[in-house]
């Protein structure tokens, strides 16, 4: 992999016509560990956010030692970086055949449930592998409420009623049995968790033992930019989510519980960017190289308004407008398809044209991982580089910046 000091020498060294991820080791490792210092519990790296080899490994470098998984793949995926790294087997509804192969291959002792035909699979598994009730932990997930840029208990999760006649079964089968919630990615309100520890409460209140566990899921929100056209959400910082989290908490009982949080975004979100090229612009909207199909469904579905830093060809030697005027530009992706418009602007000045490059930052989760090949285009170059994107040149587009919200 080549390495540069930034996007903009990359950008001018390869002058690329596709797009390039630019991945920053350091900062993953930086950001995993200082999740993993401010959470008082286990750390399980969602493996769906980015489950790239390089990312999995750098994680494994930087000391996570646990990985929540979701199907063979991922299995797989981790399986290939560490020979010893857990894995939690934490997708709500999976095939019987999957389980077998989690228990039987890899070895994989905790799992969740949300229903009752899931513990049926999963008994006839262990009854047919011969594997002792007692050595699996079974999470089960209840439903929560509150607001995410993906809401996932429409889909996922037990009622609190139901949770209880759940965790009483898995207990009468002889397992260890726990508890789960999962509030959503990107979470847009502070109390989100709070209302789910009450919950949680709740069901352990009424099942008669003691848990074996508390998961409390993703949902800890990464930083991006602003649209300052739309109202700006007043979260906290990761640090300030953290303490109030630990009150929680201490607060419902939970502080002698064995605690594991799975986060995904927080942690991968910084390490990469991503250089488009400029294919055309017409008038306020520019087309790019890349889309909703490729690195970019994020800030289509989740409306996430991604920061943008302008890389100009030297080439251009004739430009219209005022570089210092920013401007909102409307993003069109590169396939033929009408629906591949980005939902949020790019922030950049008015002097962009045809030719031009964006570095696009924070596009660590989710961006390779949904990645398709749809149209024939399927981004897959890479380069190293050691500056943080927020280190940089102020990005134009990051519009949460103090000089874009005036």
């Amino acid at each position: 992999m080549q390495k540069f000091k930034d996007a903009r020498e990359a950008a001018l060294a390869l002058r690329p016509d596709e797009p390039v991820y630019c991945f920053r080791p350091e900062v993953l490792k930086a950001d995993a560990r200082n999740f993993m210092a401010s959470f008082p519990g286990k750390t399980a790296y969602a493996v769906k956010t980015n489950g790239e080899e390089l990312v999995l490994r750098t994680l494994i470098e930087a000391g996570v030692s646990a990985f929540d998984v979701a199907s063979p793949g991922e299995f797989a995926a981790v399986r290939a970086v560490s020979g010893d790294a857990e894995m939690l087997y934490m997708h709500p509804i999976k095939s019987q055949s999957d389980i077998r192969l989690a228990l039987e291959k890899y070895g994989i002792r905790v799992i969740v449930v949300d229903h009752e035909d899931e513990i049926t699979k999963l008994s006839r598994v262990t009854r047919a592998l011969d594997i002792d009730p007692g050595t699996l932990t079974v999470f089960v997930r209840i439903q929560t409420k509150g607001h995410a840029a993906y809401e996932l208990s429409k889909k996922f999760g037990a009622g609190p009623a139901n949770a209880v006649e759940l965790c009483q079964r898995l207990h009468r089968m002889g397992h260890k049995v726990g508890l789960c919630f999962h509030v959503g990615s990107q979470i847009e309100d502070p109390d989100t968790y709070e209302r789910a520890l009450a919950s949680a409460d709740w069901v352990r209140n009424r099942i008669g033992f003691e848990l074996a566990g508390l998961d409390l899921g993703g949902g800890f929100p990464a930083e991006y930019g602003h649209d300052p056209r739309a109202k700006k959400l007043d979260m906290p910082s990761l640090g300030q989510i953290m303490s109030r989290l630990r009150g929680d908490i201490n607060e419902y009982g939970f502080s002698e519980v064995p605690l594991v949080a799975e986060p995904g975004r927080v942690i991968v979100a910084r390490a990469f960017s991503l250089i488009v090229r400029v294919l055309l612009r017409k008038g306020r909207r520019l087309y790019i190289n890349d889309g909703i199909w490729a690195s970019l469904s994020d800030s289509w579905t989740g409306k996430i308004t991604l920061p943008a830093r302008f890389i100009p060809d030297p080439a251009i030697r004739s430009r219209n407008g005022n570089e210092e005027t920013i401007a909102p530009f409307k993003v069109c992706g590169a396939t033929c398809d009408s629906v591949d418009i980005l939902s949020r602007p790019f922030w950049l000045p008015e002097t962009i044209d045809t030719g031009d490059w964006i570095e696009i930052g924070h596009i660590g989760a989710y961006s390779l991982s949904l990645r398709t090949r749809f149209n024939g285009f399927y981004p897959d170059t890479f380069v190293e580089v050691s500056t943080p994107f927020d280190e940089g040149d102020a990005p134009q587009g990051f519009a949460s910046l103090e000089t874009m919200a005036d």
